[in-house]
Order: structure tokens, then C-alpha cells, then sequence
């Protein structure tokens, strides 16, 4: 098949394409003008520079493709609200709908966010769901942009699915993004941890899980990708076994968290900096965002890789590339 991606230079991205290319398939990436990342370099792709919020620059690289797999998106969770995450993830997406449909696309896999599972409608008949709580626009509007799709699905004979990631641990996190807390623990940056814990995945999961869609997937579905709920203190547990440093012992109360969230907001919006710590992302951090499988692993055939794998392979991708140096203990 002959396959774009946009988002190909993400650590999603990067892992996907060197599976497609390894299953022989024809690939082609989307990439923006401003990218710095060389995780395709030496790979056998066709690259295109394009621009989501640009439609023109979206016609040459759909041309002549059978399947279009949406992986870019802005992941940014500073500031919480931001008209251009919203620009990026909702206008980008719909940017992608257009052209899919204009260039008679077979397949269009829109990778979203385990955050948008749950979702119920509420007594106006709008649809929430558990992730729109904490006020952060990547989270909300991904939720938009997946029932877009479906939307279109429903109503313009969109051939499109759906993968939801939990959160992805793996290589080619040059951002980086899930990994800076394993960059931070092994930066000997994390002595205590939150009450809260989350669903993990290994990245070539989630890679395993959209090139299988193109054979088992079923259009107008939403397909989960999940793997191991563990709490924060496990994962940094394994963290720590695996980069070689005590492990952190100390939990910090949830009030506490809060509070320095609450902070930490109130220095970024003063100084116009992204804090450390925001209050979003320390609500989060004292919930359990846990998930079960809905029988899409057994639909689509998706593998599940020990975590502690997908940390070995982060933290060595990130000594390899000059991210941190080995603690020596």
C-alpha cells in the first residue's frame, strides 16, 4: 500500500513508519517546515513539507495514496488554553477530512487519545467525558477532533477509524514527551512521587495496532490501545531498577500537589513561562487514569510488550542521542 503520515517524525510516527517499511509498504511523510527531528533520517520514505492549517500544501502528498494514518498533532500542555493547539488538533484534522474525501482516499486512521474513552452525553445531549475536567485544550480537543471523524463517518461516507492510545513509553522520543519523567528520574530530579497512577503502553504497540488496522479494522470504529495500569510509583519503581538510582520514597499528599500546581500556574501566567508544575497537570497526577482493554487487542491483533521494555528502550534511545549521560552507581 501506498501510505502517508502525517506526524511522521514523532516518536509514534517514527515507530510506525519503520513497521510499515518492514511489512513493505510504500511510505510517505507529512512534516512541517519547522521540524527539527531526525528520527527518519537513512529511511527509504518519500517526504513532503506541508502544513496542516495550509490545505494547499496538503494536495501533492495525498495524491495517489490508498491509506492516510493522522498522527500530528500539538501536544503542548502549557498554557492550558491556546488557540493554537486548538487550530493545530481540531482545523488540522477537519483540514485532513476535506482532503481525504477530496482525493478519494480508502482509508483514513485518525490516532487519538486514550483520554477521549468514556464518553457520555449529558442531559443537553452534547458529549463529555472524563478527560475534560482537567481544563487542558490537548485533551479536549482531541476529543473534538476524534468525533469529527466520526461525525463524517456518519454522515459523509468518511473511510475512517479510529486508534486511542494510552500513554506511550518507547524510542525516538525526541521531543522529548512521554519520556521526561523517565529523563527526570534518571536526572536524579525526582525524590518523591503522587498518589495517582495511569495506563502504559510500549509505542510499537500502538505501531502494531494502526498497521493491523489497515487489515482488521473496521471503519466508524474506535479502537483502544492499552496495556499495564500501574501507579506512578511502580512505573518510577521500574524506572529506577532499570537506570540504576534509589527509588523515590516519599509520596507527597494530593493537597499538597494541588497547591503547587496552583503555584506554579500563577508563575507561568506572571512570567509568561511554562512551570514545572501546573494545576492541570497536577490534578492529573493524583488520579488513577486507568483503562481495560475492549477487546480491540484481540480485534486487531495488538501485541503487548513488558513496560519495562519500553523503558529500556526509551532510556537507551535517550543515551544514545546525547539526552542524559549512564549513572554510574
Amino acid at each position: 500500500m501506498k501510505i502517508l503520515i502525517t506526524g511522521a517524525d514523532g516518536m509514534l510516527g517514527s515507530n510506525l513508519t519503520r513497521l510499515l517499511l518492514a511489512r513493505g509498504h510504500e511510505v510517505s511523510a507529512l512534516i512541517h517546515p519547522t521540524s527539527k527531528a531526525k528520527t527518519l533520517e537513512g529511511l527509504d520514505i518519500k517526504r513532503f513539507t506541508g502544513d496542516l492549517l495550509q490545505p494547499e500544501t496538503l494536495i501533492s502528498p495525498m495524491k495517489g495514496q490508498d491509506v492516510v494514518i493522522h498522527a500530528a498533532a500539538s501536544t503542548r500542555i502549557w498554557p492550558p488554553r491556546s488557540e493554537t493547539i486548538r487550530k493545530i488538533n481540531v482545523e488540522g484534522t477537519l483540514n485532513i477530512i476535506e482532503a481525504v474525501l477530496q482525493h478519494k482516499i480508502s482509508r483514513l486512521v485518525f490516532i487519538g487519545s486514550g483520554s477521549s474513552v468514556n464518553a457520555k452525553p449529558d442531559a443537553s445531549g452534547k458529549s463529555s467525558f472524563p478527560g475534560s475536567k482537567y481544563g487542558l485544550d490537548y485533551i479536549d480537543t482531541k476529543h473534538q477532533a476524534l468525533s469529527m471523524v466520526m461525525e463524517a463517518v456518519k454522515n459523509r461516507n468518511l473511510p475512517a477509524l479510529a486508534i486511542l492510545p494510552s500513554f506511550m513509553i518507547g524510542p525516538y522520543d525526541s521531543l522529548p514527551g512521554s519520556g521526561k519523567m523517565i529523563l527526570a528520574a534518571a536526572k536524579g530530579k525526582l525524590k518523591f512521587y503522587t498518589g495517582g497512577g495511569r495506563n502504559f503502553i510500549h509505542v510499537n504497540d500502538v505501531a502494531t495496532a494502526i498497521a493491523n488496522s489497515l487489515d482488521y479494522g473496521k471503519v466508524g470504529k474506535c479502537y483502544l490501545a492499552c496495556n499495564e495500569n500501574l501507579s506512578y510509583q511502580e512505573f518510577l519503581a521500574k524506572v529506577s531498577g532499570i537506570v540504576g538510582i534509589p527509588e523515590p520514597r516519599l509520596r507527597i499528599p494530593d493537597f499538597l500537589v494541588k497547591f503547587s500546581g496552583l503555584i506554579g500556574s500563577g508563575y507561568g501566567y506572571m512570567f509568561r513561562r511554562e512551570p514545572l508544575l501546573s494545576y492541570p497537570m497536577a490534578r492529573i497526577s493524583c488520579d488513577n487514569q486507568f483503562m481495560t482493554d475492549d477487546g480491540s487487542r484481540e480485534e486487531l491483533k495488538i501485541t503487548k510488550t513488558d513496560i519495562e521494555i519500553a523503558i529500556k528502550e526509551c532510556y537507551q534511545w535517550f543515551l544514545e542521542n546525547n539526552y542524559l549521560k549512564k549513572v554510574n552507581v
